[in-house]
């Protein structure tokens, strides 16, 4: 694969060094013009599936840019939309020519519409709020009209701003009330059917001071007061953007017209992704991504705080962020990515706030202490299983990790090796690979755990720019003979799904959990763009992350989009809303090549029947029902429009989500009735290392709630090797 990359590198190379890209002194508009010259040409001579940049490929820039600028449509009229449509067509011409009119009328425009609303908010929040009005506001931003004059563009931020102070305005009535009671909320878990923009969650005061009693239109004014300071903090971070700062923005709706992971670098952007591949992870240790005006958490990093806490999950939306030593919090909705993520960064040891818009819709205080993440808790780590007078192993693999200065050093398959190994030795009878929510890592790595369960043989196929390599395992030797089972989710990705994918295409494993896995069959390489240039006064150019190659199955098939479908499906909270690749825009499509050439497992007599076995068993749970219906609720709640902005009646429909809810705690209070220990050498560690037996039993309580387990260790009772088989592999050791 890389054999393959280098060819292509020299390739692009040759090709736009032969373009004479020179540099003398330019100014930024002229720097401008040079990025979108040599970004189009590399894309069209790296990218995978390169584009044509048409009429079409026109037509999305301007929509994905003016929507990206705007998603919530509060700063430009319909006036100014009917300005800019007169370029709908012309952007591909404009960046053939590299001109930028397009993007300087509405990058001017904007700031323009930006000075409008910096007047409007302080005059709207000067005047009290009437929440006993029988009053509605419609969140389905994607079909609302822009306003048509800056009145009508006010009375929409009046209602917006109402919506907001509204939520500061409850968690200030509540507060009171659970004061006089002698109950601190500050953190208090709050269910509200938000779908749009929240406010600062308005804070009492701490216990220890003394309590004194407001009245309504006090509390009303504080949460105006709430909302004010919120916004005022966004425009402060607002004004440091620069026109460089919005000429990125442009540019990455170019490039991402291409594909979701092809993404331009501006040069502090490149730092923090330099930074992020290093493995030196501050903060919560989670990967954000901004989508519309919300900033949601994409991945939690194992080993990192928030994996740690356990009080936040992928598809949250963190919409507040308070420090520790601040009274208010600050909204972040709307806010640029970079300026969310320097909130919510801070020193280690140091606690920060967020307020949480949970993925069943309840909005949440979490607070998380910062730190760095543990590397040991990304590490491969098992589990004997007893069920009664027999023994199953357990491995969990957070992601396909590798030493990058020597992969022999330390990496995921020789980890998952060393624990087979181990559970052997305690008489394991059959085994269970864990890959949930592990997002991959080292490919190489997939490989060599792939040859860990088959004698030899191709893994997977990788193909680019119209050639095929195909990825082997060549080594004969089967670590694991006997049952496995492999469970993903629908984070399952990349190095994940070719892995759980080999090991379907040979029938070697039976994979249980989501209906299917994310969805990502391709591959990035980070191109510097710098090294073309012959002479450069123009300072960092930064990089570009581009789409090179794809990944096939061994049977032909992509995991793009499609992902690895679970022979034994079994709902989760994720089921019925859109998480993985296809929930990107422009995402490549799914496709299909020819087979590699492989031979089927048959080292079992089974294999088809205990799926079947399974299928039944799940059919007929009442807890996978159970955790079906709240799948379900989530859905629900995600797609309601409307919220109500009548007090009274806000009130009572965040009190009924509360009671609707205590229907699915039954789900974390689950039993499988299994038990969960840890192997004797790291028992022995735990003996030294208090620290290391807390996170041990805190995984095992886990563990015991976890019924995808326990149907994986039914699975595992009902698969019957075939004696002939074992036989063969037996001698073939010898």
């Amino acid at each position: 694969m890389k054999k393959n990359f280098k060819v292509l590198f020299l390739a692009v190379f040759v090709s736009v060094a032969s373009c004479s890209f020179t540099t003398k002194e330019f100014n930024d508009p002229d720097k401008d013009k040079l990025l979108i010259d040599l970004i189009t040409y590399v894309l069209q001579k790296g990218h995978y599936d390169p584009k044509d940049i048409n009429d079409e490929f026109s037509a999305e820039v301007y929509k994905d840019f003016i929507n990206g600028l705007d998603p919530l449509k509060r700063y430009f009229l319909a006036s100014d939309i009917e300005e800019f449509s007169k370029y709908k067509t012309e952007i591909d011409d404009q960046l053939k020519n590299k001109d930028l009119s397009f993007f300087d009328l509405v990058y001017e425009r904007f700031n323009e519409r930006m000075e409008d609303v910096k007047k409007i908010y302080p005059e709207v929040l000067d005047k009290p709020f009437d929440f006993s009005l029988n009053e509605t506001i419609n969140v389905d931003y994607d079909n609302l009209t822009y306003a048509n004059s800056i009145k009508e563009l006010k009375a929409r931020w009046k209602q917006q701003l109402k919506f907001t102070t509204l939520s500061s305005y409850y968690d200030l009535v509540e507060d009171q009330k659970n004061r006089e009671k002698g109950i601190t909320s500050s953190t208090e878990k709050k269910d509200e059917m938000d779908t749009s923009e929240v406010s600062n969650t308005a804070k009492s005061a701490s216990a220890d001071e003394p309590f004194e009693r407001k009245s309504m239109a006090e509390l009303e004014e504080k949460a105006r007061e709430t909302t004010k300071s919120s916004l005022d903090e966004y425009f402060d971070f607002t004004k440091d953007l620069e026109r460089k700062d919005y000429f990125s923005i442009y540019l990455n709706t170019i490039v991402e017209e291409f594909d979701p992971h092809t993404n331009y670098f501006a040069p502090p952007d490149k730092d923090r992704f330099d930074l992020r591949m290093s493995g030196k992870l501050e903060g919560i240790g989670a990967r954000l991504q901004k989508k519309n005006d919300y900033i949601t958490i994409i991945e939690i990093i194992s080993g990192g705080p928030a994996w740690r806490s356990e009080k936040v999950e992928v598809g949250d939306v963190i919409l507040k962020v308070k420090q520790e030593d601040e009274k208010d919090a600050v909204s972040i909705v709307g806010m640029r990515i970079d300026d969310a993520v320097k909130l919510i960064k801070g020193p280690k040891g140091t606690k920060v706030t967020l307020t949480i818009k949970n993925v069943d819709g309840t909005i949440s205080d979490k607070v998380i202490t910062r730190d760095v993440v543990e590397l040991e808790e990304t590490y491969a780590k098992s589990s004997l299983i007893d069920k009664g007078d027999r023994k199953f192993g357990l491995i969990n693999l957070p992601q396909f990790y590798f030493d990058m200065e020597n992969y022999k050093e330390r990496n995921a398959a020789t980890d998952v090796k060393k624990e087979i190994l181990r559970l052997k030795e305690q008489g394991m009878e059959g085994l269970v690979l864990d890959l949930r929510d592990n997002g991959g890592g080292s490919l190489r790595t997939a490989v060599d755990i792939a040859g860990l369960f088959i004698k030899k043989g191709p893994v997977v196929q990788v193909a680019s720019n119209g050639n095929k390599e195909v990825l082997e395992d060549k080594d004969s030797e089967i670590v694991w003979d006997g049952p496995l089972v492999i469970l993903v989710n629908e984070l399952s990705a990349s190095a994940s799904e070719i892995l759980a994918a080999a090991m379907q295409d040979y029938k070697r494993a039976i994979i249980i959990g989501s209906k299917q896995t994310y969805g990502k069959g391709t591959v990035q390489n980070v191109i510097d763009l710098n090294q073309w240039l012959r002479k450069n006064d123009l300072g960092d150019l930064g990089a570009l992350k581009i789409t090179s190659q794809k990944f096939y199955r061994v049977n032909g098939g992509s995991t793009q989009l499609e992902g690895v479908k679970s022979d034994v499906v079994m709902p989760d909270r994720y089921s019925y809303i859109d998480v993985g690749e296809r929930d990107y825009d422009n995402p490549l499509p799914y496709d299909k090549i020819d087979a590699a050439k492989y031979d089927v497992w048959d080292g079992y007599i089974d294999y088809d029947e205990t799926i079947q076995k399974s299928k039944e068993r799940m059919a007929q749970n009442d807890q996978l029902k159970l955790i079906d219906e709240d799948a379900r609720w989530i859905k629900a709640r995600r797609d309601e429009k409307e919220v109500n902005l009548n007090f009274e009646t806000y009130s009572a429909e965040i009190e009924q989500r509360k009671q609707e809810t205590k229907r699915f705690d039954a789900i974390d209070e689950y039993d499988n009735q299994l038990t969960f220990e840890s192997l004797p050498y790291e028992t022995a560690l735990m003996k030294k290392d208090t620290t290391l037996s807390e996170k041990r039993k805190r995984w095992h309580k886990n563990l015991s709630k976890d019924m995808y387990i326990e149907e994986a260790v039914h699975v595992l009772e009902d698969l019957k090797l075939n004696n002939i088989k074992a036989g063969k592999v037996a001698d073939i050791k010898n």
